[in-house]
Formats: structure tokens, sequence, C-alpha cells
């Protein structure tokens, strides 16, 4: 027994460990990064309302999201440069082959946004009693505007292993190298995939926002202030909702355009078709060639996918034919079953999401706040289900890419370092689980013990100097 755990050992694939260990970099690195982006402009918000109304319940709702936020991008910033280590670790021939062009978006992030955002937040920590008011508003928007510049230039590294755009093939060296970083950062899938990400960051801080509150107000707490924050993210779930769904619809059209097959995978449509109909549900054969049985809208996916009602709609077995003849032999088809769950619980929980806050405006119209235990343990529990959904929907867009790394240009097992074996990534991969489970368990502690304080009381425009202090420490 003890002689076949080596044999074991050196059967393990360093591709699917490596691919296993970004994944749970990934997700994990991004369950804070939606937060600090919508919740860094809610707190700016909060402070301008503040600063044009003087009063002081905008400025304890400024205090206790300032705290939620600063603790979340403190985490944010540790996780994400343990994610892009891993570039020159598990991944150095992707590095080496288009780290021209990946890597010019990347350095923009860190040596531009971040240390712009960090400046201001900085500034604004610290600036309570030493800026004016206005002064001190400004710190704070310029941070928002670091924190979506930041998103915004990885999110364009990331669009270009969806649509490689702006570079040209050095056969001499065997690499990709940049030619046009207009292209690059003006790429259809960044465009696209930009303003939805930020309205369902939106979605997710709101979401926080109102479980926060709304535990408070559950325990007859019901401040000026928690009143105010409830309605305020409840709004604000709407709001990113309508706009995620909007977004959503530019970020299809892109997708159909650039990455067919990802479409339809995430349908579930085995045949080219004109029109072509929307699966409720799908079930299909075992290796996933062919439908057995399914529940379709008809026209609704060729209205999707084109704006029009008998648009053709390209299927999974002619795209395979054509990847075939283009770039020989191989499975070109994404794992079918994660990419269809994934898609339809990412717009599911996004709906689920939306109706709750919908459902709690009715409920709390007039200023009513005698609500039923239900009403409020499920306001308090929501706050997860954003960025579940969020979560999934990055699954399936790095999922649905597959076999691919970087699309049509180089695939993932192509991307590996050649000098790690299954063992070293192996252990990499358990401690950098045991560290993460380690970081969860602080994050939460932290978050938990800022929201169940909730606002202080005591807080008011004479209090600055010693609440600058407080949030410093928080951070």
């Amino acid at each position: 027994m003890h002689s076949a755990i080596p044999a074991v050992l050196a059967e393990l694939s360093p591709l699917d460990l490596s691919r296993w260990q970004f994944g749970l970099t990934t997700v994990y690195h991004f369950l804070f990064v939606p937060l600090t982006i919508g919740m860094v402009f809610l707190v700016a918000i909060l402070q301008t309302a503040w600063v044009r109304t003087n009063d002081e319940k905008f400025l304890k709702l400024t205090k206790l999201f300032g705290k939620i936020f600063l603790i979340n991008f403190a985490m944010g910033v540790v996780t994400g440069i343990v994610q892009e280590f891993q570039f020159g670790m598990n991944w150095s021939d992707y590095s080496r082959f288009v780290g021209d062009i990946f890597g010019a978006p990347l350095a923009m992030e860190g040596l531009l946004a971040f240390f712009f955002e960090a400046t201001f937040i900085g500034l604004w920590i610290f600036g309570w009693d030493r800026l004016s008011k206005k002064l001190h508003l400004a710190t704070i928007w310029m941070t928002a505007l670091g924190v979506v510049l930041s998103a915004y230039f990885i999110l364009a590294a990331n669009s270009f292993m969806q649509n490689p755009v702006g570079f040209e093939i050095n056969e001499a060296k065997n690499r990709a190298e940049l030619v046009d970083i207009g292209a690059v950062l003006t790429n259809i899938v960044a465009l696209n995939q930009f303003p939805h990400t930020v309205t369902a960051s939106f979605m997710f801080a709101g979401a926080v926002m109102v479980s926060i509150s709304a535990y408070h107000l559950k325990r007859a707490q019901a401040s000026a202030a928690m009143k105010t924050s409830l309605r305020f993210g409840l709004w604000t779930v709407i709001v990113g909702g309508i706009g995620t769904v909007l977004s959503g619809d530019g970020l299809g059209l892109a997708m159909v355009q650039t990455q067919p097959m990802k479409m339809a995978a995430a349908e579930a449509l085995y045949n080219t078709s004109a029109p072509a109909s929307f699966s409720i549900f799908t079930w299909g054969t075992p290796d996933g060639k062919s439908e057995l049985f399914s529940v379709r809208i008809p026209n609704l996916l060729s209205f999707l996918s084109t704006h029009t009602l008998d648009g053709q709609v390209e299927g999974l077995n002619d795209l395979q034919s054509q990847y075939l003849a283009a770039y020989g032999p191989g499975d070109y088809m994404p794992t079918i079953w994660i990419t269809y769950w994934a898609f339809r619980w990412m717009i599911g929980l996004g709906m689920l999401s939306m109706l709750i806050a919908a459902v709690g405006l009715w409920m709390t119209r007039k200023g009513n706040l005698t609500l039923p235990k239900w009403a409020w343990n499920v306001a308090i529990w929501s706050a997860p289900i954003p960025v579940l959904g969020i979560s999934l929907g990055w699954m399936f867009t790095e999922m649905g890419r597959q076999p691919w790394l970087v699309f049509k240009l180089m695939k993932t097992a192509d991307g590996i370092s050649p000098g790690i074996n299954g063992v070293d990534v192996l252990i990499s991969l358990i401690v950098f689980t045991a560290i993460y489970g380690i970081l969860a368990v602080v994050e939460m502690k932290l978050l938990l013990a800022a929201a169940q304080q909730g606002i202080d009381e005591s807080v008011s425009e004479k209090s600055k100097s010693e609440d600058s202090d407080k949030l410093a420490v928080a951070y």
C-alpha cells in the first residue's frame, strides 16, 4: 500500500492541478473585488449626501460602510498579488508567449490605477480632520475612479484571452508581440464586460448594505440612519440589476461575434439553427454530443444572439467541424454541463436578488418597518446571492473558453510551465487552500464585527479626528 503512494503521486497531472489552483485563487480573490467596486461608490454617495445636507446620519453611514470597504479592500489586495504570481509559477509558457500583450494592461493596473487608488485611499483615511469637507470628499471619489480604472485594466487583460487583438506573431521568437495597445484596451469584449462587471458589483454592495441594515432593524434598532441605508441598498440592487441585464445583452452579442462556441455551450445548442430557441432545460447524451430532451422558448435565442427573431445561431457540432478543419485534431467543445448550468444559475441568482429587493421596497414603502420575521431573515441572508451569481458568471466565462487559454491562439495544455510536476503543484495547492481558509475566517470575523457593531451613535462632525484613527486601525 505504501509503495503505491509514490506511483499515485507520480501520475498527478500538473495541468489539472494548476488549473484547480488558479481557479481556486481566482474565484477566492474575486469574492472581494465586486464588493470593493460597489461599496466605494456607495460610501462616496453617502459622504456626498452628508456634505450637501450636513445631516449626521449620512456621516454615521459613511463611517460604518467605510469600515466594510476598507477591510474588504485590504483582503482583495493580498489575494490579488498571489494570483498574479501564478503566471510565472505555473504558466510560464503562457507568460512567455503572450506576456508582451497580456502584461501591458496588468502593468497599467499596478503602476497607474493601483497606486492612484492607494494614494487617495490613504488621504481619505487620515484626512477627516486635516482636509476641508469638500476636498476630503474628493479623495473618496478619486479612490472610486482608481478602483474602476484598476478593474478596467484587469478586464482588458482578461478580454485579450477571450478575443485576442492588437498583436502579431513573431515567428523567429515564436511569441505574440504587442502592436496596438489601443486595440487591446478597446477590445469589444472589454467594452461590454466592464459595465456588466461594475453593475453586478453594485448589486452585491447593495445587498450587503441591505443585510447589515436589516440585521439591526430586526432587533428594533430602528435608527433613521439604518432606515435610510436599507432603502438605499434595496434601490442599489434594483438599479444595479437593471444595468446588469442591459450590459449582459451587449456582452452576449459580443460573445456571439467572438466566441460562438461559448454561446452554443451556454444554450446546449448542438446543431446550427435559424430561428434558434432558448433552452429552459436540456438533457443531453453522456458524451455531450447530442440532445435527448429539452424545454425551449421558440425564437428567443435568435433574438438574444442577433436581435432578430429568425437569426441564425451556430451549433456545437458545426463549430466543432469548423475548428477541426482550422486548428487540427482535438475536442474544441467546453464541458457542456458546466457552461450550461453556470449560465442559468448566474441569471437565476441575479433575478432572485432583484426580486427580493423589489419585494423589500414594496414592503417598506411609506416608512413601514413592521415586517414579519421571515422577511427580515430573507433580507439578512440575501447578501451572498449576487456574489454567487457573479462567481458562476466568471466560471462560465473561463470554462466556456476551454480548451483555449487564449482563444484560437494557445491551448490551455500548451501554457503550463514545463519544469513543474504534479507533486509540487499539489503541495502549493494544499498550502494556498489552507492559507486562504484562514484568511476567510479572519475576513469574516472582521466584517461581521464591523457589521454587528453598526453605526456609532456618538459619531458627529466634532469627533472626526477620533474616528479617523479608528478607520486607520480598521484598515
